[in-house]
């Protein structure tokens, strides 16, 4: 199925990708100063406290929670636990611009799990848009320059955020195509808030057991200032709470594979936030990326 973006969805879907680059941004930033693990559970801890006031319904209806715990669980687990997790650890030996480079593959595990898991087999419009998309990240990737290009080498950061994405794609499927209510059961009429506070209530429970496991394995003290404070609001309000809000809202409207085009505007927006920090101007190749994702999410959009 094909869809038509409306201007609303377009921003629905435009503004998770700037807050999860100033999410790697930060979280590059944080390194030294408070260990990854321990970064993820306390921005879904202040998430969650964030949420209470407007999802707490949702934890009065227990029934509702419980005869779900398992799809529940799995949902904190990859989309709240482990992706920042993940994403994080890796801003340790690599930089912001090549975790969200790889997360932008993300096109490519979205269809691949779809396939698998999901019967939805990719349509050649699918492929071109992804392919489309894919050049652009590569562009951003080598600077304009196909030797650069060559002589890029993973570390072990982007090797967990190849891990990452491919869970985010799971995740994705999971909201688009949440299983079957049980036999004389109805799904939960949640709201937005109520539904994504239930996700990380669980996801910060994975959390907590990574930070502890984090500390318990490598001891390390949080190096506490005004910086990291307000490190810590931005990450828990901008890109958990409003950017799981808008990206929940655009994979409803347009489906998991088309969404994920939009998630490649991740590392250009990380690459002009990289940049002004460190006061270079944007060069030719960004805007030629630019050009090439938003091709390939015009030609995934448009009717047959």
């Amino acid at each position: 199925m094909t869809h038509r973006i409306s201007a609303r969805t377009a921003l629905l879907l435009t503004l998770p990708p700037l807050l999860w680059a100033g999410n790697a941004v930060v979280g590059r930033l944080a390194v030294g100063h408070v260990p990854p693990l321990a970064l993820n559970a306390l921005r879904w801890w202040l998430a969650l406290a964030l949420l209470l006031p407007l999802g707490w319904r949702a934890l009065r209806r227990f029934d509702d929670i419980t005869g779900r715990w398992k799809h529940l669980a799995l949902l904190g687990l990859v989309g709240v636990g482990c992706y920042n997790a993940l994403q994080y650890v890796a801003l340790r030996t690599s930089t912001p611009i090549n975790i969200t480079l790889i997360a932008a593959s993300s096109p490519l595990w979205m269809l691949g799990v779809g396939a698998l898991f999901y019967r939805e087999h990719p349509t050649l419009r699918q492929g071109v848009s992804a392919v489309c998309s894919l050049a652009g990240v590569a562009l951003v990737l080598s600077r304009g320059s196909l030797d650069t290009l060559l002589q890029v080498r993973l570390v072990q950061g982007d090797l967990l955020m190849l891990l990452a994405a491919a869970l985010w794609a799971v995740y994705s499927w999971m909201l688009a195509r949440p299983p079957r209510p049980m036999h004389g059961t109805a799904r939960p009429a949640w709201n937005w808030a109520e539904f994504l506070l239930v996700q990380v209530l669980f996801g910060s429970l994975w959390a907590s057991v990574f930070a502890g496991v984090e500390r318990a394995i490598a001891p390390s003290d949080i190096d506490w200032s005004p910086w990291v404070l307000a490190a810590l609001a931005y990450v828990a309000i901008g890109p958990s709470v409003l950017a799981y809000r808008c990206w929940g809202l655009g994979v409803s409207t347009v489906g998991p594979a088309l969404a994920a085009l939009f998630a490649n505007l991740t590392p250009l927006f990380a690459a002009l936030l990289s940049a002004a920090l460190l006061g270079e101007l944007p060069r030719w190749y960004h805007g030629v990326a630019f050009a090439l994702i938003a091709a390939g999410i015009v030609v995934s959009a448009r009717r047959r």
